[in-house]
């Protein structure tokens, strides 16, 4: 039996060679295709690698589609380190090329384990299993915690938690549901060196300057009831670290890697008393002079005086669902909120100094085109009128494992089970709206960004050398969606 300094244990994203563009996988509660490519660090799996390393194992990050690297080159990279353990986070469009990847491994290096960790094997861990030469899933979203454990359980015989399946000959096990009962406040800072923090710290759209890091002060929405979210498959329930664990994971980033902006990636950030710990902790101790901090928020969260002290905190932009312009919409992926309230809450924060980011979707099977032309024209018009800063339109797709997607099984809406075609380039669901439609309306969106009206007053927010180079950015960025969304059409 081999001691922890003799184990080895590859985080490992392979590349998927496609004309369809840059894939993204890690980070994501979506995945699809673009042009330009936006690494982002998957959090959850670099604390697992960071707490695997603190305890003695060799840990070999391996993310091909960040590094843009062949399959080819990735696969002698792997057979190369021969590692004990190759960590997979899997994704709904890209299994099947995750799949053959686990194949092809597994001829050459048949002694090595695959263990599949992600929302897709949460929602449908035995697929897995049946389909590729898979040895472990690991369900559920604190799957840093459920890795330990595992290869705890292999080295050390520590017992097994619940949520993780194996095979034991030729059946499949599995050692219960998965619980969310640890302590996120236990978490190591991540090792950004063991990561490689500098392949995700330039490119991300929400970065004004760089170097910029994702973090997560919890785990994951505290409404939690969106139908369309594929994340509340891996977390049922809330948490969220103590303010301080979180300020002092940004001092961290500030004094030792130069930060320039955070983004906490939580799916809806902490509100309330928490919050304003946290932007007085942010004052306090100077770190709102020092980087710009971006989060996700739910509407109707906060009051005016909350975003006046976030701005003054040092936050910059703040990411909010719109999804639809339509009520009986909203009503039905169990939003929980009015259109009226969304919008005030995007006035507040607007008029408080923030930046705010929408979203929105196209291709409700329920919406006509009049309906999918309503949300449009809104997110138009808030752009216009200077409500938010920016939007980003998707297509709507069922994941495996959300609300969503059992709505349309028992409504015999969905036009193929093939996961590849889950990459949002097409609807995967019966709709009155085309490919077409949708794609032209997702397009026509993101050339609001090269509108004269709005281009002049981004010109008149310019107030260094950074200022022109983001906008720069966001303009590419939003060059690369129409593009995409030209594929769509075609």
């Amino acid at each position: 039996m081999k001691n922890q300094k003799n184990i080895k244990v590859s985080i490992a994203y392979p590349p998927i060679e496609t004309t369809k563009g840059h894939a993204s996988v890690s980070q994501n509660r979506q995945s699809q295709y673009f042009t330009e490519s936006q690494p982002l660090q998957p959090i959850v799996m670099s604390c697992g690698a960071t707490m695997l390393h603190n305890k003695g194992y060799k840990i070999c990050w391996n993310d091909g589609i960040s590094e843009e690297q062949t399959k080819e080159n990735f696969v002698k990279i792997i057979i190369d380190e021969n590692p004990d353990y190759i960590v997979i986070e899997g994704k709904t469009p890209v299994m099947k090329k995750f799949w053959e990847f686990t194949n092809e491994i597994k001829e050459k290096l048949p002694e090595t384990k695959v263990i599949f960790v992600g929302d897709h094997v949460t929602a449908l861990p035995e697929e897995t299993f049946e389909k590729s030469k898979t040895d472990y899933v690991l369900t559920g979203g604190d799957y840093d915690f459920l890795l330990v454990n595992l290869i705890g359980h292999i080295i050390e015989y520590v017992p097994l938690e619940p949520g993780i399946w194996y095979r034991d000959g030729d059946k499949i096990k599995n050692t219960g549901n998965f619980k969310l009962n640890h302590d996120l406040n236990t978490l190591p800072l991540i090792n950004q060196e063991l990561t490689k923090w500098k392949l995700y710290a330039y490119k991300c759209s929400l970065y004004k300057t760089g170097p910029g890091f994702y973090l997560m002060a919890g785990r994951d929405c505290w409404w939690n009831k969106c139908t369309f979210c594929s994340w509340t498959t891996l977390y049922p329930s809330y948490r969220k670290r103590s303010p301080e664990s979180v300020i002092d994971e940004i001092g961290h980033l500030i004094n030792n890697y130069g930060a320039k902006d955070i983004f906490d990636d939580t799916g809806a950030f902490p509100t309330r008393e928490w919050l304003k710990k946290f932007c007085n902790l942010m004052i306090e101790r100077g770190y709102n002079k020092k980087v710009d901090v971006g989060c996700n928020m739910r509407a109707g969260s906060g009051t005016y005086e909350d975003y006046l002290l976030m701005k003054k905190a040092g936050f910059r932009t703040i990411l909010i669902g719109l999804e639809s312009a339509n009520q009986s919409t909203l009503d039905k992926i169990n939003k929980g909120l009015k259109i009226e309230e969304m919008l005030d809450t995007y006035k507040k924060m607007s008029k408080a100094g923030l930046e705010v980011h929408v979203t929105i979707m196209f291709g409700y099977p329920w919406e006509t085109f009049e309906d999918a032309k309503k949300t449009l024209e809104l997110g138009k018009y808030l752009l216009r009128k200077d409500i938010v800063s920016t939007m980003q339109a998707t297509n709507l797709v069922p994941y495996p494992g959300t609300p969503l997607f059992e709505y349309c099984k028992q409504n015999n809406l969905l036009k193929t089970l093939d996961w590849e075609d889950y990459d949002m380039s097409k609807l995967v669901m019966k709709a009155p709206l085309s490919d077409e439609e949708v794609a032209k309306m997702a397009r026509s969106l993101y050339k609001m960004a090269f509108n004269h009206e709005l281009l002049f007053r981004k010109v008149l927010k310019i107030r260094s050398i950074n200022d022109i180079k983001f906008y720069l950015k966001l303009g590419r960025e939003a060059f690369g969606r129409i593009k995409d969304f030209e594929k769509c059409e075609k």
